[in-house]
């Protein structure tokens, strides 16, 4: 199958020689008109001198044969009534009555008479032209006639010259398509070097064509196609990774969830089957089994609450309900809950009366996260305090290592994964959405081994 530049070069070629032949065939019938009428005029312009001359000429038949030498054509004198008189090219007295030639008949009513035939005299063809002169008060015709086979020779001469110009110029247009098909080439290559490229997803690849418009105009649009194609893929790209991610959240959710209410569930499910397999059991030692049971339904109720309100915070379908309100005071009530929970736990609380405009109920839920996190992770004290408008919850405990203070506040992520409680490593999760919320966020600092320190800044939130 050809290939484009191909075809086009052979349909270039093609037209161009049907055109050169129609071209030809068209100046051979010119150019032969032309010839023809060029010696029909030649042979004018030697009867006028043949006419010029004959006044003075008092042998016809030398005069015939004189002409036949200087002008090589053929000289035929004919009297009125038809008789040859003289001639140049054969023996009058063989030759037939010639007041019935053609020409002799034309010359009578019009200057001059031609034709072109063939002479039976000479076997040949031959262009005649009479004319009706005066000798001698007596009227006789003028013939002259030359061979077409001369006449053809010199057309053909010229011709052969045309020829070999058509041929110059046809291997020039050969040359002309030859280059343009090299050129038609590159850019298509070019084009078809971008598109593999493009294929194999290489969107930053070049092209460039640079000897045809279309092709340019095609690039362009190519490029433009690319771009877009760029962008999808990038989008594409984002939303694979946004779907992976939801999915290792989904089984993180679900990892977390089997590992977190597997020890709640056995538990309460220890206790049941103890009572109800013991009817003998004290009152007193079911009461305690009731009691466990009770608070590890409990423990299962709160980590649903957080894990329900970690999703809402992520999906931002909370709203803030902002109020003015004591954040110092608000310190204080957490650190007295906690101390009644905890009672063998000193937690202090060193907090002035602050005004702020905030929404206490989330404010509380950070303050809660913070501290319980601090009494989870530490055996020491843990101390709440405001410097540089900032609330800073402090521990004493073994601190936190390097590798795990960018981790911390990722969901279901938990420093000491052996341990059991009811957060789920959802605590520091939901701190870090809440204070983003709030227009503020998280700080952390550690050394292992001494202790850590989570604060937040609320200068954004103090009543001016």
């Amino acid at each position: 199958m050809l290939k484009i530049h191909q075809i086009f070069i052979l349909k270039f070629i093609v037209l161009f020689a049907a055109s050169l032949l129609i071209s030809s065939i068209i100046s051979y019938i010119a150019l032969k008109d032309i010839i023809i009428e060029h010696n029909k005029n030649h042979l004018k312009h030697a009867i006028e001198f043949m006419e010029m001359n004959l006044k003075h000429v008092e042998d016809l038949e030398s005069f015939a044969s004189e002409i036949n030498k200087r002008m090589s054509l053929r000289v035929t004198i004919i009297a009125q009534d038809g008789v040859v008189l003289a001639e140049s090219g054969a023996d009058k007295r063989e030759m037939d009555n010639h007041a019935s030639r053609f020409e002799v008949m034309q010359s009578n009513s019009q200057d001059y008479g031609d034709i072109t035939r063939y002479s039976d005299t000479v076997k040949a063809d031959f262009l005649y032209i009479a004319k009706r002169v005066l000798y001698k008060n007596e009227e006789i015709y003028l013939r002259l006639s030359m061979s077409l086979a001369q006449i053809m020779y010199d057309f053909y001469s010229l011709w052969i010259k045309l020829f070999f110009v058509f041929m110059g110029m046809l291997i020039l247009a050969a040359f002309i398509s030859k280059t343009m098909s090299q050129k038609v080439v590159h850019d298509i290559e070019q084009i078809t070097s971008y598109l593999d490229e493009v294929s194999n997803k290489n969107y930053r690849a070049v092209i460039k064509t640079k000897y045809f418009y279309e092709f340019l105009q095609i690039s362009l649009l190519l490029k433009n196609l690319v771009k877009k194609l760029s962008k999808n893929e990038r989008k594409k790209s984002k939303n694979m990774a946004k779907l992976r991610l939801m999915n290792k959240q989904r089984n993180d959710i679900l990892s977390a969830l089997s590992h977190e209410f597997k020890n709640p569930v056995a538990a309460i499910m220890g206790y049941a089957q103890t009572i109800e397999e013991d009817s003998d059991m004290p009152q007193s030692i079911r009461d305690k089994f009731l009691s466990k049971i009770s608070s590890n339904g409990e423990k299962i109720s709160k980590m649903l609450d957080r894990l329900a309100l970690s999703v809402k915070l992520e999906n931002g379908d909370l709203t803030l309900n902002k109020s003015e309100f004591d954040l110092g005071q608000l310190c204080e009530e957490v650190g007295l809950n906690f101390a009644s929970k905890y009672r063998d736990r000193d937690i202090k609380v060193d907090v002035e009366k602050l005004m702020v405009i905030s929404d206490k109920t989330m404010m509380e839920l950070v303050l809660d996260n913070l501290v319980d996190n601090a009494l989870k992770y530490s055996n020491s004290d843990v101390l709440i305090t405001l410097k540089e408008n900032k609330i800073i919850v402090q521990d004493s405990g073994v601190g936190i290592k390097e590798e795990h203070l960018k981790k911390i506040t990722n969901k279901f992520y938990r420093v000491d994964k052996n341990s059991w409680d009811n957060s789920m490593g959802l605590g520091l999760a939901m701190v870090t959405y809440v204070l983003k919320l709030l227009g503020t966020s998280l700080e952390i600092s550690s050394e292992f081994g001494k202790g850590s320190a989570f604060s937040f800044s609320v200068e954004n939130m103090i009543k001016s």
